[in-house]
């Protein structure tokens, strides 16, 4: 499916957008990046912070609005990946659910792949994915799921109402058998306290998956750093 080269228009709206600072502070180089799920010409360009008119230069192509999932594009002359966190006004979310993928390996395309296989409408079930540095993205990348660009209720905890009204951020990962990385905790304390801030959620309710009432499971594993995460995002929130 052809993907827009443009700020995101799939959500009805007002859209803001929260940029990271860069993950790996290097001198300008070329790297290449596969193009995930509904991914845009122009959120590619904004994390990397390159033009989207030179992304069709280096790659020759001729309509920013034809990409498709899996396409590796050539970015050139970037200092590095940052991530954008695209902020709407169109859904009062009000909780912040957190997940594992219990994966050892994964991408969004690759969780996209398995959750249309399991039989999940859409695809990809969380709003978020924070990378683990496998599958060609890097450790602590975090990627936005085409529910969120499109402000679509989710399909990762089917209690309490939570696919409608919880955010589902997932760590690609099986934290009952390892750990989290530092990457991965610094990003998911980035994002989670984005969202906070934005839509207004209390840290009571950013809840582990385990934690929701009703719902049998160990996720995000029992080797998660749950109070090492929530003092972080204590002090995050404290500072800003």
């Amino acid at each position: 499916m052809p993907m827009s080269a443009y700020p995101p228009g799939y959500a009805p709206g007002t859209s803001v957008t929260s940029y990271g600072t860069i993950s790996y502070p290097l001198q300008r180089h070329d790297v290449m990046h596969e193009v995930g799920p509904l991914e845009t010409l122009w959120r590619i360009a904004k994390a990397y912070d390159v033009s989207v008119q030179e992304i069709m230069t280096a790659n020759r192509l001729s309509d920013p609005n034809k990409l498709e999932i899996g396409q590796k594009l050539l970015i050139p002359s970037t200092y590095g990946l940052r991530p954008v966190i695209p902020l709407y006004h169109t859904r009062p979310w009000t909780y912040i659910i957190i997940h594992h993928t219990a994966t050892e390996t994964g991408n969004a395309i690759f969780i996209n792949r398995s959750h249309k296989q399991r039989g999940f409408w859409g695809g990809l079930g969380y709003h978020f994915l924070i990378d683990n540095g496998t599958l060609g993205k890097l450790d602590g990348q975090i990627e936005v799921s085409p529910r969120w660009v499109k402000q679509e209720d989710g399909a990762h905890c089917n209690v309490q109402g939570m696919n409608q009204h919880g955010i589902g951020v997932a760590l690609v990962g099986n934290f009952s058998q390892t750990q989290v990385s530092g990457r991965q905790l610094d990003s998911l304390v980035f994002l989670v306290s984005t969202l906070m801030k934005h839509y207004r959620i209390p840290i009571n309710r950013v809840m582990r998956h385990g934690d929701v009432p009703g719902k049998n499971t160990e996720c995000p594993g029992t080797k998660f750093p749950w109070k090492r995460f929530m003092s972080l995002l204590e002090a995050e929130l404290r500072s800003s």
